[in-house]
């Protein structure tokens, strides 16, 4: 920092990205908000010759949103690059991060769900709020992640129709009329207020923070980064004018914050950017990364768009080669059947509450159809050209595995969630245990089940948890669930 220069007031940040290697260069970029219009000084890295300028993103009521992309080069083992806004000349903040040895394999951590649609339910815990962010950031002091996948539901918008006010009178409406009311010049200010104001809120706080700071994070969102259910609703309610406006505006904030881009400029990781999806594709030597965006083109009746679908084949052939795929799918691809439980709750004369839930889920009776085409897809795949797949998720507010096998393909699902949501009631666990117990022969006959694991005997892991995955010599990964509460992780190699 220039002598005699103020110190940046820094509201957020820094949150790293990651943006895939190229050659010897792993690319990341640092996403900082801070108060005032001063413009920040360029950030020093080490390793990086040249000090990297900010680039402006946004502004909001005098919060400004400053993004720096930077290059690290790579020696033959994991260093430590140091990045902040100091010259050596004055004092300042530095972090750091780990970058992987060239043709090292990287080593990831994954979470989901952090928050939850009633806040009073985090605070009834026994545990803080954040202690599972708390053991991630302890975890890595000793195993040293590269990478963060973040799964989904990395902030609990569902409050957008209960604290804005004129959003919340327009949904406690009942005529129908007001699905045909525009949204006004009002109603988007709120919105973009209430956006703005939770991403700072929910990542600025300390636990988590510490972790977004220093390992580059892969995000894919998910229905509560919208609000509740988003794209599981009946078509009259998701077409409405308000509830678009809602959307777009949280649209934006998912692309400033989660991708650290402008919705007109995305990054090169970003796929699915000319189709309006926001679907992320990375290749780290033989290893592939799949983020799927199953939000932005979602409907009760379809997960992904046709526009997507015809994307996909040529996007799986990137990853020809590799030895494993790691696919992000923001709901379970494999689990137990809910489309039992979804019939069940149709008969019913009156909404209970869980309808969206369950139309969420691929194994939905509207989504069964796009759920076999897309394991068709991966199969086909992993048998033509040798590369594993193995997809995590999160969303159950549980931890699980499972596996599909048959026509020489093995597919494991592991799933962690949440990080911050409380677990299931001792009810639901028990039936979800139950329900998993169940062994399938699916179409094209693959077999299906979900395991119990031998560290507990059972099937779901109840307590909230987060997941590592550590690729050995021989390409294999050991997956492991670090679960609230219990002393020992979970395991499972594939």
């Amino acid at each position: 920092m220039a002598r005699g220069r103020p110190a940046p007031n820094i509201i957020l940040g820094p949150v790293l990205y990651f943006r895939g290697e190229q050659g010897d260069r792993w690319w990341l970029s640092a996403l900082f908000v801070l108060e005032g219009d001063a413009e920040p000084d360029d950030l020093r890295v080490d390793g990086v010759t040249l000090p990297v300028p900010p680039r402006h993103l946004a502004r909001w009521r005098n919060r400004h949103l400053w993004r720096f992309d930077f290059a690290i080069p790579r020696g033959t083992r994991d260093l430590e690059a140091a990045f902040g806004f100091t010259d050596g000349a004055s004092p300042g903040d530095t972090w750091t991060v780990t970058v992987p040895g060239r043709n090292a394999p990287p080593r990831i951590a994954y979470v989901s769900c952090n928050g939850a649609e009633d806040e009073e339910k985090i605070a009834g815990l026994d545990a803080p709020r954040n202690a599972l962010w708390g053991d991630l950031r302890r975890r890595h002091e000793t195993e040293r992640f590269h990478l963060l996948l973040q799964g989904g539901d990395q902030l609990y918008a569902d409050a957008v129709w209960r604290q804005p006010p004129l959003l919340s009178a327009w949904k406690k409406r009942t005529d129908a009329a007001r699905l045909e009311e525009p949204f006004t010049p009002a109603m988007a200010e709120e919105a973009m207020d209430f956006y703005f104001d939770l991403y700072l809120r929910v990542w600025s706080q300390p636990e988590t923070a510490a972790v977004t700071a220093r390992v580059p994070s892969v995000m894919m969102w998910d229905d509560h980064d919208i609000f509740d259910g988003w794209g599981s609703h009946p078509d009259e309610e998701m077409t409405s004018p308000a509830w678009r406006g809602v959307y777009m505006a949280a649209r934006r904030h998912f692309s400033l914050f989660q991708l650290g881009a402008t919705t007109e400029a995305l990054p090169e990781c970003v796929w699915g950017a000319p189709l309006g999806s926001f679907s992320q594709g990375f290749r780290l030597g033989d290893i592939g990364i799949l983020a799927l965006d199953m939000r932005s083109d979602r409907t009760p009746r379809r997960v992904l768009s046709d526009r997507v679908w015809d994307a996909l084949p040529e996007w799986m052939e990137r990853f020809k080669g590799c030895r494993h795929l790691v696919l992000m799918s923001s709901v379970p691809l494999l689990y137990l059947d809910t489309g039992v439980m979804e019939r069940v709750v149709g008969l019913s004369p009156v909404r209970v509450g869980i309808e969206d839930d369950l139309r969420d889920q691929w194994r939905s009776p509207a989504h069964a159809e796009e759920w076999l085409r897309l394991i068709d897809l991966l199969a086909g795949f992993s048998r033509r050209t040798g590369c594993r797949i193995t997809t995590v998720s999160g969303e159950i507010h549980a931890g699980a595995r499972a596996v599909l096998r048959g026509g020489g393909v093995e597919m494991w699902q592991l799933v962690a969630s949440g990080v911050v949501h409380p677990p299931p009631a001792k009810a639901t666990a028990f039936a979800l245990e139950w329900l998993a117990g169940r062994k399938e022969t699916l179409p094209g006959g693959y077999g299906f089940e979900m395991p119990a694991f031998p560290e507990s005997g059972k099937r779901i892991i109840r307590q909230r948890n987060w997941l590592s995955l550590i690729f050995d010599g021989k390409g294999q990964i050991h997956a492991r669930w670090s679960a609230e509460g219990q002393p020992n992780r979970y395991t499972q190699v594939i």
